[in-house]
């Protein structure tokens, strides 16, 4: 499977060469009033039925034909990762967006360089491990927070490898591990209000509001997080009763054979406390800014930026981890260094959106008439069945694209404008996107961190499909439904 840059690059070459032969396009645009958060507000979206071509004097379709190298600021087809990532304002994609993933990803990078989350996950494994029925719902509950707070993900491969065996000398299985560490992190991710990897890049790009619909979205985490509790809980029942059902029995004797000793040691300090609640309270501040007044990328990035700040100090003073002042500088550019690839996607995929004409709808583009031709195309569907097909699309892409960013880069600037044309909101747009991009990583191939959490539980991909195709199947009824009812009710 080709990188994901790799694939940016080869659209770019392919929208390169639809500039010769598709003809530039305009509409015009309308004011619309939605509700958001109790409050009417009104935004520019696409008239559907305005679309012309351009035409030049003599009457003859405009093709706005880019070439090889463009001076003097113009677009080519080399200049499109430069004009891609230094396009926009702080307001929004792309350089807005791009300087809030390394912020948001440095400042997470010093909360995790403490080990309190580590160790708040370890406190927890010792507190509950004598308290069965309470074990997997709280491991899986703080997974799942983990997944929707800061898109916790390839952490889970770590944990796995320390809980495995704990859970089959408890009886349960190692598919029991992967359903409270790996898959709870991603329903966490799919149905996160604030996850900076995938749902406010999508926000940013898509010109809705950051954060914007969060109430819905944190009841649709609570929603879909018991669910999964409850589908685990029965499962791990089953097994718990007669381990020999697990279709992983044979290969679970590798953990059956492990000493326990083999647990690190358990350490929470005061120390510990404060960064909790820092990221806590931080996380509250946000919200509460959001909804009280508004705050958008530079605000919020500012906040984190803030959080990140407090949890270094913190750190050094309580020498969390063995921290200093210099390790926490070098936390924080690791942190911000992990969000650079997914920030080259979100600017080299806007450049592309420039080679195409940019996303001006009032502006003869290329990317217009094609919006015009994709429109057109399911013009003839009831909206409610294409918020529908924006799901089942983004399931269907994140086979190919895994990261949330770079999906969100590369479908985001034209599912946005698309869904004006369709009568869809792009929140409803937004909600597509994270429901299909983040529920599917729990089952397809190309999931890295999937494939690395099934290696270290030693449960072949085979097998996963056969247990978990079921539970994929109610995640995406339910997920339609969310999709369906969310457009139904004019989420905005």
């Amino acid at each position: 499977m080709p990188d994901t840059l790799v694939l940016i690059f080869i659209i770019g070459i392919f929208a390169a060469i639809l500039t010769y032969f598709v003809p530039a396009g305009s509409f015009e645009s309308q004011e619309v009033a939605y509700i958001a958060d109790g409050v009417e507000k009104t935004r520019s979206v696409i008239d559907p039925g305005s679309f012309s071509y351009e035409r030049d004097e003599q009457g003859e379709l405009v093709y706005n034909s880019v070439g090889f190298f463009a001076s003097g600021g113009g677009i080519g087809l080399m200049n499109f990762p430069f004009e891609g990532l230094v396009s926009g304002s702080k307001w929004g994609s792309a350089i807005g967006v791009i300087m809030f993933m390394l912020l948001i990803g440095g400042s997470f990078g010093v909360v995790i360089r403490t080990g309190t989350i580590d160790n708040g996950i370890l406190y927890l494994i010792d507190k509950t491990k004598g308290s069965e029925i309470l074990f997997i719902p709280v491991l899986f509950l703080l997974f799942s927070l983990g997944g929707a707070v800061f898109g916790m993900g390839e952490e889970a491969v770590a944990f796995a490898i320390i809980i495995a065996p704990l859970m089959v000398r408890l009886g349960y299985d190692s598919i029991t591990t992967v359903m409270v560490t790996y898959v709870a992190t991603q329903i966490g991710f799919a149905t996160s209000w604030m996850n900076p990897f995938s749902v406010a890049i999508a926000q940013g790009i898509a010109g809705v509001p950051v954060l914007s619909g969060m109430t819905m979205r944190m009841v649709m985490w609570a929603g879909f997080t018991l669910l999964a509790i409850g589908f685990t809980m029965a499962y791990a029942s089953r097994i718990k009763a007669n381990p020999s059902k697990s279709i992983t029995y044979n290969t679970d004797a590798y953990f059956r054979k492990q000493d326990s000793s083999d647990q690190p040691a358990v350490k929470w300090t005061f120390g510990d406390t404060l960064v909790l609640l820092t990221v806590v309270g931080t996380t509250a501040w946000v919200v509460w800014g959001v909804v009280a007044h508004a705050w958008y990328i530079p605000e919020i990035a500012s906040q984190f930026f803030t959080m990140g700040f407090i949890v270094a100090i913190l750190g050094t003073i309580f020498r969390l981890n063995g921290m200093t002042l210099n390790e926490a500088s070098a936390a924080f550019k690791d942190g911000a260094s992990i969000m650079l690839a997914p920030a080259l996607l979100v600017g080299c995929a806007k450049g592309v959106l420039l080679l195409l004409g940019g996303g001006s709808t009032d502006e003869a583009s290329v990317l217009n008439s094609i919006l015009n031709s994709a429109g057109s195309l399911i013009s003839g569907l009831p909206d409610v069945m294409a918020a529908w097909l924006m799901y089942v699309f983004q399931s269907i892409f994140n086979f190919f694209v895994t990261s949330g960013s770079g999906q969100a880069a590369l479908t985001m600037p034209l599912l946005a404008p698309l869904a004006d044309i369709a009568g869809v909101t792009r929140q409803v747009a937004v909600l597509a996107f994270q429901l299909g991009d983040g529920f599917t990583n729990i089952i397809v191939p190309t999931s890295a961190s999937l494939m690395a959490t099934l290696g270290v539980c030693r449960i072949d991909w085979g097998v996963w499909v056969k247990f978990c195709g079921r539970f994929m199947l109610i995640l995406f009824g339910l997920s339609s439904v969310v999709v369906v009812a969310a457009h139904m009710a004019g989420f905005a």
